[in-house]
């Protein structure tokens, strides 16, 4: 068998283990310490903002920044249908209802006509609307322009999550930094890892402490445990954070790397018909995360799956982008707008191999895989 190439794998700077156990040394073990309040600064800088706070997973930073914004049981949360599970799940914990939207051709993202259609429906039928969240789909930023203009016009929060996204930029400003608050995910996969873990980070001093207080079990500052409200155990460890730290630190090397692989990608398999790679919006800079394209099987000669298929008897790993949210059987009642663009996307669409570490054999070996599918 031929040695496993995989779809996101983590790749280290070379600096992991001494900053781990740096943190080990320091006997800071249990969650929080100097390397939670480090890796905070320097995200919150990374993403141009003034606060972050580290939390145990992306989710987490999205359930804690709709509770804290203060969405309600019952209220209308939208967000695009496009999207991982983990966007959307937390207001389910609410109890708030999800109403999902389409995407644009051009970008995969979030469509802001249709944002405002169902903004203009929830409130023409007296809805309370909890929270808009937008998604930069597969490392690109959402159009936060034209978002954030449809949010302002009915007076809703923005939540951006870039959980796939840090790193990447729109009209110059860092994902994460747009909304009153960005979500980010550390997950194993993901383009800088702490293995599991995420954040959320904001100018709005007010409700990263609110959000920090909530990650703490909402623990007051009493000598004993005092509780005046229910809290959740969603704070990082100091361990992880130093780990966070690590990865960090060469991000933009990350980036240009994984840009560079997609464009490889482009030059390798552009030719062939049927393949369509995920567009750039020209008004930002994706870090391309995973490598993203449909494929038309009438145009190609074989499936998407096909692909998957004769990638994955070599060893290789491949998958289909994200299921759309409304076709998910847990969202089988939620209200949709629009759909055929999603649906489209998710009938056809790849996601190619797109490792940071990826070698020029590695690379020569997918794209003939992928060429040999065709016949």
């Amino acid at each position: 068998m031929s040695e496993r190439i995989y779809l996101s794998p983590p790749a280290q700077t070379g600096t992991e283990i001494e900053a781990v156990t740096r943190a080990i040394a320091s006997n800071w073990i249990a969650p929080l310490g100097p390397e939670v309040d480090a890796f905070e600064a320097e995200l919150a800088a990374q993403c141009g903002v003034g606060h972050a706070v580290a939390t145990a997973s992306g989710t987490a930073a999205i359930h804690l920044a709709l509770h804290a914004i203060g969405v309600k049981p019952g209220d209308v949360v939208v967000a695009p249908s496009f999207t991982f599970i983990g966007t959307v799940t937390p207001a389910a914990f609410i109890g708030a209802e999800t109403w999902f939207v389409d995407s644009e051709p051009g970008t995969w993202n979030l469509n802001p006509k249709l944002l405002n259609v169902a903004l203009a429906t929830a409130r023409s039928d007296n809805h309370r609307l909890g929270a808009v969240i937008a998604v930069d789909l597969f490392g690109q930023c959402a159009d936060y322009d034209q978002i954030q203009e449809v949010c302002d016009r009915y007076g809703v929060p923005l939540i951006a999550d870039a959980a796939e996204a840090v790193g990447a930029t729109y009209k110059g400003s860092p994902a994460g930094s747009f909304g009153r608050a960005g979500a980010l995910s550390f997950n194993g996969n993901k383009i800088i890892t702490t293995s599991g873990g995420g954040a959320l980070v904001s100018d709005d001093e007010e409700l990263i402490v609110r959000c920090r207080h909530l990650a703490t079990q909402a623990r007051e500052p009493e000598l004993h445990y005092e509780h005046v409200e229910v809290g959740y155990n969603y704070r990082m460890s100091n361990v992880l954070a130093a780990l966070g730290r690590a990865q960090l630190s060469n991000i933009e090397e990350r980036v240009g790397k994984r840009r560079a692989l997609f464009a490889r990608y482009v030059e390798e398999l552009g030719d062939l018909p049927g393949f369509d790679f995920m567009p750039e919006a020209e008004y930002g800079l994706p870090n391309r995360w995973l490598t993203t394209l449909t494929i038309d099987p009438d145009q190609f000669g074989a499936t998407r799956s096909d692909v998957i298929e004769a990638l994955a008897a070599d060893n290789v790993e491949a998958r289909p982008v994200w299921k759309p949210m409304h076709m998910q059987p847990v969202f089988a009642l939620a209200r949709m707008f629009g759909g055929e663009v999603c649906e489209r996307l998710f009938a056809n669409g790849l996601c190619l191999p797109s490792g940071t570490d990826m070698t020029e054999e590695d690379i020569a070996r997918v794209v003939s895989l992928v060429r040999s599918v065709r016949g």
